[in-house]
């Protein structure tokens, strides 16, 4: 059998590439492919009209920051437009009030998207609030924590974001539900098309969501019928085996 070769280096940039949680990345912030891709992914998270690939192209962008500091005018040179200027110009306006729940996933730190991103700010009342402590609580798994925490680190600090970009990273709290129980959902679903849509209904009714079998589980959902490692844990520990998640909604 051939032997796969993981790459050392970045192939646009030519960076050196770092290893962390069994994924490789290129942590050079110029880098042409990742940014490019980053400001298209940030402007539709955000729902800023009008920003994508050939707008960007056009615009030349260099970080997050000039996005929110270009002038009508500045627009109307590089796209050519006056019409087309003020319209993302008000669009650019008013992705300034977007919500945290919403900045969050703008950033692209895997595994940290919009589920994640609402875990967290049902626990935190702002950004700094962040921590591994706060991750665990909100029932966000140790890669994702070890990414958002990274991204607070190596990104949200050192390019003073706080400041730097229009956004309020204050959080509102809602007033949490009375919990029901919490439940670790493992295998394939067959009452339900995937899990974040399972996760949802679970919620409505009262029920925590984690990834991870932690000890504060009561319920463990298994439609499959494997019994799996993490089934027998369960077992184990006196946590309620669930065979269909429609049994909690009763």
């Amino acid at each position: 059998m051939r032997q796969i070769v993981p790459p050392t280096n970045c192939p646009a940039c030519n960076s050196e590439l770092e290893l962390v949680n069994d994924q490789l990345f290129c942590r050079n912030p110029q880098c042409p492919a990742q940014w490019d891709k980053k400001v298209e992914h940030f402007a539709s998270t955000l729902k800023i009209k009008g920003l994508g690939p050939a707008t960007l192209n056009k615009l030349q962008i260099q970080d997050y920051q000039e996005l929110y500091t270009l002038t009508v005018d500045e627009i109307q040179v590089r796209l050519g437009s006056l019409k087309l200027a003020e319209k993302l110009f008000d669009e650019i306006e008013k992705s300034k009030q977007s919500k945290l729940v919403t900045i969050i996933p703008a950033f692209s730190i895997p595994r940290s998207g919009r589920s994640a991103s609402q875990k967290l700010c049902d626990t935190i009342s702002h950004i700094e609030d962040m921590s591994e402590k706060s991750c665990t609580e909100a029932g966000i798994g140790p890669k994702a924590s070890a990414n958002l925490l990274y991204w607070l680190e190596t990104e949200y600090y050192p390019n003073n974001y706080k400041t730097t970009l229009p956004f309020n990273w204050n959080n509102k709290i809602n007033e949490k539900k009375a919990v029901t129980g919490v439940v670790c959902i493992t295998g394939k679903l067959k009452s339900y098309p995937t899990k974040a849509f399972a996760e949802k209904v679970l919620n409505q009714y009262g029920y925590v969501v984690k990834s991870s079998l932690t000890k504060d589980c009561t319920h463990l959902i298994n439609e499959s019928g494997i019994e799996s490692a993490k089934t027998q844990t369960a077992r184990d520990r006196g946590v309620i085996i669930i065979t269909n998640v429609k049994q909690l909604e009763e």
